[in-house]
């Protein structure tokens, strides 16, 4: 049986530990955001199939927040699934003249988008979501550095606890 002092040391050593991983999360775009130099990276998660949120993010500047966005869901579908779930890595230079639907250019454009990099965060074999560095400010090139770099960050945060479920809150 056990005591109530018990259940909530358990509760409360539960949460410290998701707060530790969510702190590992969090650390880990922002050193992104610094490597790549950019002015946002953000954790994108799947909550159902191919609709989902921005659950973290790193800014260099509180304007580019977009934490707890939903994407453009009417764009994102199963054709694209297929090539994130294997391994795509998507580098655009130039959103203005990348070869994208209307539909993703107008929510990039919304989101103050000018270059972007998305690699997929897999986890047991399934699409958990999207690791995604923006610029914002004006276009730039990726590198080949800049593509094994997040390519990496994303293998890393799906192999963590708070994605791959080991030790979260459920």
């Amino acid at each position: 049986m056990n005591s109530p002092k018990r259940g909530l040391n358990e509760v409360l050593n539960r949460i410290t530990n998701k707060l530790q991983q969510d702190s590992v999360v969090s650390d880990t775009l922002h050193d992104i955001r610094n490597h790549l130099n950019v002015d946002r990276v953000v954790l994108y998660y799947f909550y159902t199939q191919w609709k989902g949120q921005v659950t973290f993010e790193s800014v260099n500047d509180n304007k580019y927040s977009i934490i707890c966005s939903t994407g453009p869901d009417e764009c994102f579908n199963l054709e694209y699934a297929k090539l994130y779930l294997a391994g795509r890595i998507k580098a655009m230079d130039n959103i203005d003249t990348a070869v994208i639907s209307d539909c993703h250019r107008d929510f990039l454009r919304g989101l103050q988008v000018q270059s972007n990099l998305v690699a997929p965060v897999l986890s047991g074999g399934n699409l958990w979501g999207l690791l995604v560095a923006h610029h914002c400010q004006n276009v730039r090139p990726w590198h080949s550095t800049d593509i094994d770099s997040i390519r990496q960050y994303s293998i890393d945060l799906g192999a963590s606890p708070s994605i791959n479920g080991s030790g979260s809150l459920q």
